[in-house]
Order: C-alpha cells, then sequence, then structure tokens
C-alpha cells in the first residue's frame, strides 16, 4: 500500500483533526480556568522552547530524554528476554506452569514502585534500580501475554502438525510460537507503555537525569509548564517506540488483518 494513498492521508487528517481539536480545548480551560497550575498551550510552547535550546540540570533537555530511553529499552529487552521464555514455556509445558504459576501469582500483584527500596539496597542509587524498576513492570505484562498466546493457540493447528508427524519441538517452534505472535506483540506494546510509566518513578531513586527528573524539577520549582513538557517528551518517545512496534509486527506477522 502506498504511503500516500487515500487511506493513509484521511487518517493522518483525522490525527491532525484530532490534535488540534485537543489543543483547542486546552487552551479554552486554561483561559477559563485563568490558573497558573493549568498552563497554557502557548505557555508549555514558549517553556519547551528554552528548554530544548538551553541545559538543565547540567544536560540539555535531549540528553535527559536519552537517558530515559536508553533505562527503558535495557528494561524492555532484559523483560523480553527472560519474560517471552517464561511465558512461552508457562503455557507449553503444564507441568512447568503447575511449579512456576504459584510464585509468579505471588509476586504479579506487587506495584513496581514497592520494589524501589529492595531495589536501592540491592543494586545501589545509580542505574541498576533505575532499570530494575521498569523491568519488572515490563516483564509482568512480557510473562502475561506469552502465557496467553500460547495458551489459546488453536488446538487444531497443533493436531494437524502431529498428524503430519511433527515431533513437539517442531510443534513448539513452527506452529504455537508462530501462532502466538500477535498476541505477543500486543504484550510488547503494553511493556513498553508500563515501562515508560515506571520511569518516573525509576528516576526518583536519585536520578539527575532523565525525563522523569524533569518532571520532579518542574514540581520542586513549581514550574507546571516544565512539568507538561516532560510529560509530552515521554508521550512523543513512547508513540515514536510503539510505531515501530507496530512496523516490526507487521513484517512478522504478514497474516494479521487489522480492523477497517
Amino acid at each position: 500500500m502506498s504511503i500516500l494513498s487515500k487511506e493513509n492521508i484521511r487518517s493522518f487528517g483525522a490525527s491532525v483533526l484530532a490534535l488540534g481539536v485537543f489543543v483547542l480545548l486546552w487552551g479554552v480551560i486554561a483561559a477559563i480556568a485563568n490558573s497558573e497550575a493549568i498552563p497554557s498551550p502557548a505557555a508549555v510552547y514558549h517553556e519547551g522552547v528554552v528548554m530544548f535550546s538551553g541545559k538543565i540540570g547540567g544536560n540539555t533537555m535531549w540528553a535527559h530524554a536519552y537517558y530515559s530511553m536508553r533505562r527503558v529499552i535495557i528494561a524492555f529487552l532484559l523483560a523480553a528476554a527472560t519474560g517471552l521464555p517464561l511465558g512461552i514455556m508457562m503455557g507449553w509445558n503444564k507441568t512447568f506452569d503447575k511449579v512456576v504459576s504459584p510464585i509468579f501469582e505471588l509476586l504479579r500483584p506487587i506495584p513496581p514502585i514497592a520494589w524501589i527500596p529492595i531495589a536501592i539496597l540491592w543494586l545501589g542509587i545509580g542505574e541498576g534500580p533505575k532499570i530494575f524498576i521498569c523491568y519488572v513492570g515490563a516483564f509482568v505484562i512480557f510473562v502475561l501475554n506469552s502465557y496467553t498466546g500460547m495458551r489459546y493457540t488453536d488446538t487444531q493447528l497443533i493436531d494437524a502438525a502431529r498428524t503430519y508427524g511433527a515431533s513437539r519441538r517442531e510443534q513448539l517452534f513452527h506452529v504455537a510460537i508462530p501462532a502466538s505472535l500477535p498476541s505477543v506483540f500486543a504484550g510488547m506494546q503494553n511493556a513498553l507503555s508500563m515501562a515508560w510509566m515506571c520511569v518516573l518513578a525509576a528516576e526518583l531513586v536519585g536520578a539527575r537525569e532523565g525525563v522523569g527528573f524533569i518532571i520532579i524539577q518542574g514540581m520542586n520549582l513549581d514550574n507546571p509548564p516544565m512539568i507538561v513538557v516532560g510529560m509530552i517528551t515521554i508521550g512523543i518517545i513512547g508513540i515514536l517506540l510503539a510505531v515501530s512496534l507496530r512496523w516490526l509486527e507487521r513484517i512478522l506477522c504478514p497474516w494479521r488483518r487489522e480492523l477497517q
């Protein structure tokens, strides 16, 4: 499909219109409230220009965004490397599931922020605890979605592969795992969102750089526009990473159809 197809143009136009309406409503609410606690879009834009053209805490805004993104991506990759195999094995092997599931269900309800004290004790106040907190949030989602994808694999596919003489290993790698990829990619996007949600809490742990640090500085300086710029920065980076994952999904899951 061409990038400049009518469908893509309409979709882009609808997105721009929705964004414009959002900014307009935001401006109206800020004008009605007439409060410094609710900055106007113009005030946020002006603050963003100042922040991206100067330095905050010794680093440019670009550097702060890089530090946050690096923490999130490292945590995301570690969570994928550990959570995906665990969820797949739990969904594929009932004995393994019975052994591991009680431990996982015990740890799953614990929110990532609750791990901050023990993360500091284990890893100090450097990069370790920040990455660990983001990792915990992403890990749980990876396990859940890969487990669900394996458990809901169409049994007829497995039976057909068995009928044609496929070994247990071939059934896993050539049938079950490919069939679970849509659920896995949904989990990847949710895990990435969770890691970004956790990065603010992670950067409360003695951070001197990162977008979370910017947001905390805005709170300490009573500067709402700075807080909003930090939030928007997180949102924009999150969108770019999510779009990258959807692009990768289209390549690896070409059979998956989207609703029109």
